[in-house]
């Protein structure tokens, strides 16, 4: 998977695309409208984070591209591309058990905390992609 070479994209599906983890400086984008919310965009290649209406959604150290992120109502999913493995951190629901999946295999459940943030690292090295899904338990 290349990197979102507009940094951020939105999708008819409502899901969005941003990120680029090939990026030596830092590059931004902001007040993104999308399906009637505004993104914003901080990326390179050793962090990436995202903004929906000035609230935390997405960062990833080091940086990462994203694709077909798309928040439901029991939890989100994306694909993710990185040359390191990266941890990442992404804003949900506070005091919420999920059930995180990296590939299609459930590697546990997590809790969030009163800041809703739960944090899952993600082994990019040498795999090019994985699909990330965290679902409410």
């Amino acid at each position: 998977m290349a990197a979102v070479t507009e940094l951020l994209k939105g999708a008819a599906d409502g899901s969005i695309s941003f990120g680029n983890h090939t990026l030596s400086e830092k590059a931004k984008l902001d007040n993104y409208d999308f399906g009637g919310d505004l993104y914003k965009v901080k990326t390179y290649n050793a962090l990436t984070k995202l903004e929906k209406n000035g609230m935390f959604l997405y960062e990833s150290v080091p940086g990462t591209s994203v694709t077909n992120l798309k928040e439901e109502q029991d939890g989100v999913s994306f694909t993710v591309c990185g040359d390191e493995d990266a941890q990442i951190t992404v804003g949900l629901k506070e005091k919420t058990e999920y059930e995180v999946f990296v590939g299609a295999e459930s590697v546990g459940k997590m809790n969030t905390g009163v800041s809703g943030k739960l944090s899952v690292s993600v082994e990019l090295s040498g795999m090019g992609e994985v699909a990330v899904q965290l679902k409410e338990a």
